[in-house]
């Protein structure tokens, strides 16, 4: 559609008739006439009022209610879009995907915002070490090998400790632990593991959850004791 300054330069400025403006242009003689009166286009008032989708007739309740529910299910349990629109069609529900997943999209940024919580870490001197394992790839002779690396790391001071072995055999996880609390100067209360397997027969074994600890001090001698600065 032309413009309406180009129309009205056209009739007023250059003399065409309207008749040819119409002819060029494909619009009504009506319409010319009435952007000759109006600089601006011609308003439009709806005639009806707006269809709203169906997913409003109740059912963004529903969906909702159905999001909410999901939200206190574990993480691997909470339904995707699609299946909360499979719900939503089992119950009535007759519109098309489109309108739930751009609902379910904005109450999980709505939801994203205000569950965000932060949890301060303290631990007393003393108290806590974790302690964890890495594989590394080293040349050793002119050769590539893959060794374990067992880290350790004080919870109070965050003061670190490495050391490399050939594997994770349970000889070697006690061996490590005697070489970092040597290094550190005394044993821990609470020893923080992510996967204790190695050391599974001393930790639920029947001398109880303390038997680690107990073989280290005996290990590393009844006169370690807790340190009180690390």
């Amino acid at each position: 559609m032309e413009s309406v300054s180009k129309i009205r330069r056209w009739i007023l400025v250059e003399g065409r008739s309207i008749r040819s403006v119409a002819r060029a242009t494909g619009l009504s003689r009506n319409t010319i006439k009435k952007y000759l009166k109006d600089e601006s286009p011609p308003s439009y008032q709806r005639q009806a009022p707006p269809v709203r989708h169906k997913l409003c007739n109740g059912f963004d309740l529903r969906l909702r209610e159905l999001f909410d529910q999901d939200m206190k299910r574990p993480r691997r349990e909470r339904r995707t879009a699609q299946k909360l629109y499979e719900q939503l069609v089992v119950e009535g529900y007759t519109g098309s995907y489109s309108p739930v997943q751009r609902f379910v999209r904005d109450l999980k940024r709505a939801g994203a915002g205000s569950g965000e919580a932060f949890i301060p870490l303290h631990f007393a001197a003393g108290d806590a070490l974790q302690f964890d394992w890495s594989e590394e790839r080293v040349v050793l002779g002119g050769i590539e090998q893959k060794i374990k690396v067992a880290h350790f790391r004080l919870c109070h001071s965050r003061k670190p400790f490495v050391i490399a072995y050939p594997g994770e055999a349970q000889e070697m996880v006690l061996d490590a632990f005697v070489q970092a609390l040597s290094f550190y100067g005394g044993v821990l209360r609470r020893v923080i593991l992510d996967n204790p397997k190695t050391m599974v027969t001393y930790v639920s074994g029947p001398r109880g959850p303390n038997a680690l600890r107990r073989a280290l001090v005996g290990t590393m001698g009844e006169h370690c004791g807790f340190p009180k600065h690390i």
